[in-house]
């Protein structure tokens, strides 16, 4: 009895085994009812959550480089799209500056042309006004050889004849 004396008065004062033993039981018991059925699903849930983070990481990552890619790729893109349009507009002005020497060419050859045309056509016309003339003056002459032949005439009356032959040649003009 003494040994149960002194386990009641640990008891009552002190540590009781049982008590502690018994609760000890419970506890492990506790421990794992709460790794089966919280602990477990808390780190499954905490897992997924690390991996949901992790893949969002991941794809706000990708997503960074693939903006950067293709701001890359338009920053290129407006480079050269700018360059064409250099060339584009180097070409027309070349273009424009042949297209104005060969007009220019053009335009001089044409007024040269048109001179000489106009020269030509001056000089015939000034040929059949010389040819007008030596006709109107070899049909006078002979109409005034004729009518001289005809009757002799005074200086007065050659005067007056060579004036009306004139005239009338001036008329006939």
């Amino acid at each position: 009895m003494q040994g149960f004396t002194e386990s009641m008065v640990l008891g009552a004062g002190g540590l009781n085994i049982g008590d502690m033993i018994i609760q000890l039981v419970f506890f492990l018991g506790l421990l794992a009812l709460l790794g089966k059925f919280a602990w477990g699903p808390l780190m499954n849930m905490m897992k997924e959550r690390e991996d949901y983070v992790a893949n969002e990481i991941n794809t706000a990552e990708k997503s960074r480089e693939e903006a950067q890619r293709m701001q890359r790729e338009a920053s290129e893109e407006l480079k050269s799209t700018r360059q064409d349009a250099q060339n584009i507009i180097e070409d027309a002005r070349k273009t424009a500056g042949q297209q104005e020497r060969d007009i220019l060419e053009n335009a001089k050859a044409e007024s040269e042309r048109i001179k000489e045309s106009a020269r030509q056509e001056i000089e015939q016309e000034k040929e059949k006004a010389v040819q007008a003339l030596k006709d109107q003056v070899a049909s006078m002459s002979v109409m005034i050889a004729s009518k001289v032949i005809e009757k002799e005439l005074s200086q007065k009356d050659q005067e007056a004849l060579i004036n009306q032959y004139i005239d009338k040649a001036g008329e006939d003009r």
